[in-house]
């Protein structure tokens, strides 16, 4: 985010710089989108399937953060995909590059002022499960926080959800099922299990991986959790997926480089674009 456009958490402010996005998103296009989706490393390539009407680079949005990894473009496309009103959000934002949670979600809170409803999100995650390949999908249904910081912390504003919202369910059962249904017609090897958030930039140490998969993890990632909490918190429906893209089995463990972590994103792109595609088509 610009120096000057940095957000603290003033509520009125932040509200104030919310409107101010999704009023000029809304005044450069006339798609009204109804599904909002947030795209990880290496899978940009999604895009590519939309009826795109508008593209919007994160520095023409007023107030809006700016992606500083190489990986996420920080483009916004505005369109349909499947016949369904979209907002594709191209490049997502971290802990660690020295966001604040709320900088972090504030595309969520952008989509949920445009009347957004579903909101579906893939990242590239470090598999803990044995059982998986690199290149195989996770269907994430429930997470665990590890980064310290909720995105709720602070002044809560009702208009926008309740001070103490339950997260009981938080990824949404029947789009789940809409998943499950179009990885079995598609033939797409499609695991479920439990997604651990961790701030990063770092991979984990042995022992790290250890712990995590000791406490219920089958997956560990750097985002996500924060823009699924928002987005609960604003009645929005989630579903996310990750791309396996590293095993982090601790007794059998290799390094692992950021190339190939994206050489796996992008051989998996193809299947988890059909399965974005197939769910957004069920809605």
């Amino acid at each position: 985010m610009h120096a000057e456009n940095r957000i603290s958490y003033d509520l009125d402010r932040y509200l104030e710089h919310v409107q101010a996005a999704a009023s000029a998103i809304r005044a450069a296009s006339e798609v009204q989108p109804r599904a909002a989706l947030i795209l990880g490393s290496g899978l940009g390539g999604l895009v590519r399937d939309m009826d795109i009407v508008r593209t919007l680079p994160y520095v023409e949005i007023p107030y809006f953060p700016l992606s500083t990894v190489e990986s996420h473009a920080g483009m916004l496309h505005l369109g349909r995909l499947e016949g369904v009103p979209v907002m594709v959000f191209q490049g997502r934002f971290h802990l660690y590059e020295g966001y604040s949670p709320w900088e972090v979600t504030f595309p969520v809170r952008v989509a949920g002022a445009l009347g957004v409803e579903v909101l579906l999100i893939s990242n590239a995650a470090g598999g803990l499960d044995a059982t998986m390949e690199r290149g195989d999908l996770m269907l994430i249904t429930d997470h665990i926080n590890l980064q310290g910081v909720n995105p709720l912390t602070g002044p809560n504003l009702d208009a926008w959800g309740p001070r103490f919202p339950d997260m009981s369910d938080p990824y949404d059962r029947t789009l789940c099922l809409f998943a499950e249904d179009a990885s079995l017609e598609m033939g797409i090897r499609l695991h479920q299990g439990v997604y651990v958030a961790v701030v990063g930039p770092n991979l984990e140490t042995r022992a790290e991986y250890r712990f995590l998969r000791t406490i219920g993890a089958d997956a560990v990632g750097m985002s996500t959790v924060p823009e699924v909490i928002v987005a609960r918190h604003m009645g929005m429906r989630t579903l996310a997926i990750s791309v396996i893209t590293d095993l982090c089995m601790p007794d059998a463990l290799e390094p692992i480089t950021i190339p190939e972590i994206l050489a796996a994103a992008a051989r998996a792109e193809p299947a988890l674009g059909g399965l974005v595609r197939q769910v957004l088509a069920r809605l």
